[in-house]
């Protein structure tokens, strides 16, 4: 186990993956190709009830649970904060989450059942999503006690949890107050245009460490990629923006890197960022040069855009090991 503890909060969904042969299904269910609808529990109900007989698997997800469970994989020791429902789901999230090894500190909602992100996976690897958050956006401040901080380094928040402003300003609190390093990932462009002001304050204030894709980063600063880094790279100590297939920047004061993608098949996007993310921090743990971290993050995010799921598959973790030490030596 590195000594380095992360904390991680997000929401805490269900992953339903379905691999689909035509996107006219997705026409059905009125999903624009490649886009994030929300969808109430009858619209959930639905749209499984109409695909229940297409092959599928489940796993616990959201954005933040999977680059703690990146993390826990790689042996640090890692907890995580959201909220289920008092359901079947609830209880598969939490088993998942105790078998990678992570700490699970989830609150259960009495009346909400648990959230689920049904991501359809078309035949040229795009993503498409019905996701019902269900009790994941029910966790509030007051599910944050200050010693659910004690004795952890870094603190990691997914974008997605930004509209709710008196839970990420009490959760960025606690975390100072606790001497915590905050990360945060700016998760979609759209919860960032909805939240700018908000976003601009926590960032400058609270943030250490920043992810953003080029959309994200034009949302925050109006800037294009290069611009957008030095934009941020100005009040954070740590800024990463990934351009997709061309890889990644990264600036922290003075110095600035960029880094190639790995060379891969991709079969499903899917946590793509967030095995980024948990690679990146990996390397920041381990006393890694910013470069190396950027390569350690690279490689996960390529790893895990060969497989269904938003998770690097446990059978893969055996070859993948020894070429992160490879990157560290």
């Amino acid at each position: 186990m590195s000594s380095k503890k992360v904390l991680g909060i997000g929401n805490a969904l269900v992953d339903i993956l379905t691999p689909i042969k035509s996107d006219d299904l997705l026409q059905d269910f009125s999903l624009p190709k490649g886009s994030m609808q929300l969808v109430e529990d009858d619209t959930k109900a639905n749209i499984l009830q109409q695909t229940s007989s297409l092959p599928s698997e489940k796993a616990s997800g959201g954005s933040a649970a999977n680059t703690i469970h990146g993390l826990a994989k790689l042996k640090v020791d890692t907890s995580f904060i959201g909220k289920v429902g008092q359901d079947d789901l609830g209880q598969l999230y939490k088993n998942d989450m105790v078998e990678a090894g992570i700490h699970p500190l989830l609150k259960t909602s009495d009346v909400t059942s648990t959230g689920t992100a049904i991501a359809f996976v078309s035949e040229d690897s795009e993503r498409t999503f019905a996701t019902y958050l269900g009790a994941a956006i029910e966790v509030s401040s007051h599910d944050l006690t200050p010693d659910q901080f004690i004795g952890y380094d870094y603190f990691y928040i997914e974008g997605y949890l930004v509209q709710n402003h008196d839970l990420i300003e009490t959760a960025v609190k606690m975390a100072k107050e606790n001497g915590l390093q905050v990360v945060l990932d700016l998760a979609s462009f759209n919860v960032v245009e909805g939240n700018l002001d908000f976003l601009q304050y926590i960032v400058k204030e609270y943030v250490n460490i920043i992810f953003a894709n080029e959309e994200e980063a034009k949302s925050f600063t109006g800037k294009e990629p290069k611009e957008a880094l030095n934009a941020l790279a100005e009040i954070v100590d740590i800024a990463v923006v990934k351009i997709g297939s061309q890889g990644s920047l990264i600036k922290s004061g003075s110095q600035q890197y960029e880094v190639v993608t790995i060379k891969v098949n991709a079969v499903d996007t899917t946590g793509a960022g967030d095995q980024y993310a948990a690679g990146f921090l990996y390397g920041l743990i381990n006393d890694q040069s910013l470069e190396v971290c950027g390569k350690i993050g690279a490689l996960m995010a390529g790893t895990v855009i060969e497989s269904i799921g938003g998770r690097i598959k446990p059978e893969v973790w055996d070859g993948l090991y020894p070429n992160i030490q490879k990157l560290m030596n």
